[in-house]
């Protein structure tokens, strides 16, 4: 018997309607497009407007879509995993409201937390329960409303995050196709430089964390870039290296979109063309869980089956790490 792998057969993504232009923003922060854009190469970021949404309103749209293009009903899904550093609560998990958005009446599920990196920890994860031949459809589900953390009086955060989701369903493949390795990392001493100061149960919420303003993303960005350029350009070249990969080999770098320094520092380390790497991060910005979804999504009418695919990602925290896979579909 052929061995099993965890294939993406499809993927869908969603983006708010209201964009967030660098001009927006020269009137409510001190900055100027010119300094958004030679620093982080972003131009605008979507903005999830309305009272009452949340990540899972976008998810809705997102995974809807991508029942409809696969042609399967939402009762077919048996696990849903979603990645999301803002979830709709605290508890219950943004995986069950989901479940119960779209009538996947049949799924168990939960969330995963990991930041910038929590799409490829997923996938990683769902993969084992195809591979293991429990699940036969798992759908694993990216997105964040970036917008509910930011301080928009804070120019180190603010400039960067949008809001935005993308999903992609995983079922198993006996033709060498899916999810190949996988190389995933942590270094929690990096919680003081990206994170979120109170909220949790060290400092649950009171007037005085409220008014310092601690429940709103904090990063340190000099700290952040120098770890995440190192790391992320490190993991990438390594999965290719224990793969036996060359430049010549990889069809795509799919590159979280945290910063556009940080994408390009991470194709030169692999040896790749700019030709070849997925970039949409001036019309996004970094939608955290979003991104790599969101590019697979943008970009899956160019993918051809057998295509060698390096997804990379950095993230608070410190989270990070690398997925090799091969491209199970054609269009």
């Amino acid at each position: 018997m052929s061995k099993i792998h965890a294939a993406i057969t499809a993927v869908n993504g969603y983006v708010p309607d209201y964009v967030l232009t660098n001009a927006e923003l020269e009137t409510i922060v001190d900055t100027s497009d010119e300094w958004i854009t030679s620093r982080t190469g972003i131009k605008e970021r979507r903005i999830l407007k309305g009272e009452g949404l949340g990540t899972s309103d976008m998810a809705v749209h997102a995974v809807n879509g991508l029942l409809k293009k696969r042609g399967i009903d939402a009762k077919e899904i048996e696990l849903i995993i979603f990645c999301t550093t803002t979830p709709d609560f605290t508890f219950p998990a943004t995986a069950n409201v989901l479940a119960d958005k779209v009538g996947a009446s049949n799924a168990w599920g939960y969330d995963l937390q990991a930041a910038c990196s929590g799409f490829i920890f997923g996938l990683s994860t769902g993969a084992s329960f195809i591979e293991s031949g429990r699940h036969k459809k798992v759908l694993v589900v990216g997105g964040d409303k970036m917008s509910s953390i930011i301080n928009y009086e804070d120019r180190t955060t603010c400039i960067i995050f949008g809001d935005g989701c993308g999903c992609a369903l995983l079922e198993p493949n006996e033709e060498g196709l899916g999810i190949q390795d996988s190389i995933l990392r942590t270094d929690g001493s990096g919680r003081d430089f990206l994170g979120m100061k109170a909220g949790g149960s060290v400092k649950p919420a009171t007037h005085e964390t409220i008014d310092a303003r601690e429940h709103f993303a904090h990063q340190e960005g000099p700290t952040v870039f120098k770890f995440a350029v190192t790391n992320m350009a490190d993991v990438a070249a390594e999965i290719m290296e224990r793969n036996s990969l060359t430049a010549d080999d990889v069809a795509w770098l799919v590159p979280h979109q945290a910063n556009k320094r940080i994408i390009d520092a991470t194709a030169n380390r692999m040896g790749v063309t700019t030709d070849k790497v997925m970039i949409n991060i001036e019309r996004y910005g970094n939608t955290t869980n979003g991104t790599i979804p969101l590019c697979l999504w943008e970009w899956e009418s160019r993918l051809k089956k057998g295509d060698n695919i390096v997804l990379a990602a950095f993230g608070g925290g410190f989270t990070w790490g690398s997925v090799y896979l091969k491209w199970a579909y054609n269009s």
